[in-house]
């Protein structure tokens, strides 16, 4: 493929990746909607960690899974800015980890097998800033 010539798979993989992340989304919309009732139903450290939750840690997960499917969109219409978004959902990622796993210590309340879908959502938001830099560099993106 020469300099500018978009492959056919960059378009199947951005629409995977907007899938991806409007289902976190969703996760951040059905989190932001649960109710005092819906979080006193949960185990007490779960809860805690529900209402411990600070302002910066929300706004984190705000700009990843945000910041994820604009970049996406970017990315399925070709636009440079992919990347400027996918970094900044990558950082909303870190920052939003640290807290649960690091501050909040969400192993100890939530066991080791909680880190699954985290790790998961790291090595996606790493791929997507490379994808991304790469699509840039080789002339993919306008």
């Amino acid at each position: 493929m020469g300099k500018g010539r978009t492959p056919k798979w960059l378009y199947l993989v951005a629409a995977l990746a907007l899938i991806w992340n409007a289902l976190g989304c969703m996760a951040f919309v059905q989190q932001a909607m649960l109710s005092d009732a819906q979080i006193d139903a949960l185990p007490a450290a779960e809860a805690a960690l529900y209402r411990g939750m600070p302002m910066w840690a929300t706004i984190a997960f705000a700009v990843a899974v945000f910041g994820g499917a604009t970049g996406s969109l970017a990315l399925l219409f070709r636009q440079r800015f992919a990347l400027i978004l996918f970094t900044a959902s990558l950082l909303g990622v870190l920052l939003q980890m640290f807290h649960l796993f690091i501050l909040a210590r969400g192993v100890e309340v939530l066991g080791a097998g909680a880190l699954t879908m985290p790790g998961m959502i790291i090595v996606v938001a790493f791929a997507l800033v490379w994808l991304a830099r790469t699509a840039a560099r080789r002339g993919w993106l306008d």
